[in-house]
């Protein structure tokens, strides 16, 4: 055991691969299925909810939910994401990761329900309680993400760290695919029960009033996950880093430890406070800037510029999915038989471009790096849309098949690429103290860039001009390479503790050439000057954080 090491550490480090593991994989991962399958599902039922509430006979097309109610219904749950991975980040460093990740599965639970009751007659009333309860799904959802993925770093050994986070996170991808197949199931459940005729046969019977229980089922289901998990979730101890670095018991943590895992801890209570003098600083503080400013500035940045990507991907959606014969256009079809196709389309995507992806990026994550995988997946990304956006005409009209292979390959290489690793270094990069709180800052960066795709880059091609739609792909194949270039902002965390990596252990984490990741000489020419640039405005910045850190 190395000098500067805590036992319960070591240990933790170097435990072999056993059942345990597994199972916080999948009590964690579970928390993530919910969570992809609570933010997506809406989209199988959105245009149902427009033929049901916006019906107008005298119209040649179904009814569609106008464009700031359609923003409103699939953008609240991301500003409720966003709010709550603030409150809960922060909160997982204030009273420890356990004793509030019970509470995000129960507002998930609670909120999902709620959410398919929605209670009222009128449409007003409806979409206000829709509105309302998919706000605190979300506030709900949002703290699953930095709980899980600190839980997940800190119990995990060195060796194979970033393939159990990514292989929460790859959750998600399950999550999706089982959104599309729920709401697939169901709307052909209820065709068989309730058959109708085609918007343009019949405009009146073509929308089912059963249709109201469909949607409300579909959401509702988001709640059984959260219910199955909440016990399992309950019975996990707090982890080994938090008891012993933060609340300063190493014999509690060897014991927690040591009740879950096969392992034989040392107790060593004398070395705590080393440890604990080296992770005292707050995060508004100059010696936080100094060891990681950058870190977290790339953190924020890439899942920023990520996450307008990444959701703004469904713009060209409306094109694929007909010419590749998914789905019909709305006249043709009956309002159950919409969401069929919508959610089976939604299902094929997932499951053969989004889902790969993500387990790409489990198996190959400790072999690789994450720096690597993330660089290749924005590069790649970049490229794909660049190809979209000037041969979109061509391939619209003439090339359908390559459309959709050029789309689903822009997916898998989100997932196996900056899409997991945006999720997976925040996790490893931060001292123990601040994991939890600057994991939270970078995902609510991710789901700020969200937003701007829900509410910005999708309304500027609500109308389906092809101009817009080109410029608006070739604007997010710069925003990918903007991505690609702030990842050299953080650094390779592949085979290493934790506590080295944030220099808790009393080591030299600045360490250009044991931080950096193998890359070619541009890596390093960038990093050399960002050392340059931070020598030089050291001392200015330090002191406005030391100000800031006064008053925050």
């Amino acid at each position: 055991m190395s000098g500067n090491s805590l036992g319960v550490l070591h240990a933790l480090d170097n435990a072999r691969t056993q059942w345990y593991h597994v199972t916080a994989i999948v009590i964690a991962g579970m928390g993530f299925f919910t969570d992809a399958y609570d933010l997506f599902c809406i989209s199988a039922v959105t245009k149902l909810l427009g033929r049901l509430y916006y019906f107008d006979p005298a119209s040649p097309k179904p009814g569609k939910l106008p464009p700031s109610i359609n923003n409103a219904v699939t953008g609240v749950a991301l500003v409720g994401t966003l709010t709550g991975q603030l409150f809960f980040g922060w909160l997982g460093d204030k009273l420890g990761r356990k004793k509030v990740y019970g509470v995000t599965l129960v507002l998930m639970a609670f909120c999902a329900i709620c959410s398919g009751l929605s209670f009222g007659a009128t449409r007003e009333a409806v979409f206000g309680t829709l509105l309302f309860f998919r706000f605190w799904l979300g506030f709900g959802i949002g703290g699953d993400y930095p709980l899980s993925a600190t839980i997940m770093s800190e119990y995990a050994n060195k060796k194979t760290r970033g393939a159990f986070i990514a292989a929460v996170f790859a959750m998600q991808g399950v999550g999706i695919i089982f959104a599309g197949l729920v709401s697939m199931i169901l709307s052909r459940i209820f065709l068989s029960r309730y058959p109708a005729p085609h918007y343009q046969d019949d405009r009146l019977l073509s929308t089912r009033s059963e249709g109201d229980f469909l949607w409300r089922i579909v959401l509702m289901l988001g709640a059984l996950p959260a219910i199955l998990t909440f016990y399992w979730r309950m019975k996990m101890p707090e982890t080994g880093r938090y008891t012993a670095l933060i609340e300063g018991n190493a014999k509690q943590a060897a014991a927690d430890m040591g009740r879950v895992l096969d392992i034989e801890i040392e107790v060593d209570q004398d070395k705590l406070s080393q440890f604990k003098a080296a992770n005292e600083y707050k995060l508004f503080s100059s010696e936080f800037f100094q060891r990681h400013g950058y870190h977290l500035i790339g953190t924020m940045t890439t899942w920023f510029l990520l996450d307008i990507a990444f959701y703004s991907q469904n713009l060209t959606q409306k094109d694929i999915f007909p010419a590749i014969g998914l789905t019909h256009s709305a006249e043709k079809v009956s309002a159950l038989g919409e969401v069929y196709e919508v959610s089976r389309a939604m299902f094929v995507i997932a499951l053969f471009g989004t889902f790969p992806g993500y387990w790409f990026t489990v198996f190959f994550i400790e072999k690789m790096g994450r720096f690597k995988i993330q660089l290749m997946g924005f590069f790649m990304m970049s490229i794909f849309m660049l190809v979209i956006g000037i041969k979109y005409d061509y391939l619209k009209q003439d090339a359908h098949w390559l459309f959709a292979l050029l789309y689903g390959l822009t997916f898998f290489f989100a997932n196996f690429g900056p899409n997991s690793t945006t999720f997976v270094l925040p996790a490893e990069l931060f001292p123990t103290r601040l994991r939890s709180t600057c994991h939270a800052l970078s995902a609510a960066s991710g789901k700020a860039g969200a937003m701007v795709a829900a509410f910005w880059v999708q309304s500027y091609t609500l109308d389906g001009h092809t101009h817009q739609i080109r410029k608006a792909m070739m604007i997010l194949a710069f925003t990918n390479m903007l991505g690609f270039c702030f990842s050299f902002l953080v650094t390779e965390t592949k085979g290493r503790s934790l506590e080295e990596i944030s220099g808790e252990d009393g080591g030299d984490q600045n360490n250009n050439e044991t931080q950096m990741a193998p890359v070619p000489q541009l890596g390093r020419q960038v990093s050399g000057r960002m050392e340059s640039n931070m020598k030089n405005d050291d001392k200015l910045l330090a002191l406005i954080v030391d100000i800031v850190g006064k008053y925050v």
